[in-house]
């Protein structure tokens, strides 16, 4: 409880890179909590995660209705138990509350995160992947280029989905090295977003 196992570690930098969140539950708690959601869709991964981290969670996860534009949709959230672990990882994802990618991201990414980040933001192209990266910066996205570049060897480039939606996109001839890097650590449901033509 107080240093992750290296799996649950990657999992969890997986998840912030992409959807979930770390914060405080007030301004009295010393410590940080994680929290993740998904759309009923998505419920084989959610539970994938879930049944990864149960053992940092106190109770089930809850189910959220939410009425948007005129629309009902249901979702499934959890949240961890504020615990010195989350907090640390807050202090590298975080600055003034505004989630950042961290300087040490080299060493964070590891196939298992890189998996995640791909399971919960990857989206499958005509000719390879596009990971969505619209909150971040384009240096802390150029940083992320980088590690994908030099630790494993794909050939990817920014591109813009609009002016203010710059995202990383991994070419189809480096498909099949993906697969075989974080292939193993996906759930059957989504390997249709590292699949090679």
């Amino acid at each position: 409880m107080i240093k992750f196992p290296a799996y649950q570690k990657s999992v969890i930098v997986g998840l912030i890179l992409s959807d979930a969140w770390l914060r405080f539950a007030s301004k009295r708690h010393k410590n940080a909590l994680l929290g993740f959601a998904q759309s009923g869709a998505h419920s084989k991964y959610f539970y994938f995660v879930f049944w990864s981290l149960a053992h940092y969670c106190s109770s089930f996860p809850l189910v959220r209705i939410r009425n948007r534009f005129g629309k009902t949709t249901i979702g499934l959230q959890l949240e961890t138990r504020s615990l010195p672990c989350f907090t640390e990882l807050y202090y590298l994802f975080y600055i003034n509350g505004v989630k950042v990618i961290p300087l040490n991201i080299y060493e964070l990414l590891t196939p298992v995160a890189l998996a995640h980040w791909i399971m919960g933001d990857g989206s499958t192209q005509r000719h390879g992947l596009i990971i969505c990266t619209d909150s971040y910066t384009i240096p802390e996205i150029v940083r992320l280029i980088n590690v994908l570049i030099i630790r494993y060897r794909l050939e990817c480039t920014l591109r813009f989905h609009t002016y203010s939606q710059p995202r990383i996109y991994i070419k189809q001839h480096s498909m099949a090295q993906l697969q075989t890097i974080v292939g193993p650590y996906m759930i059957s449901s989504l390997l249709y977003k590292i699949r090679t033509k």
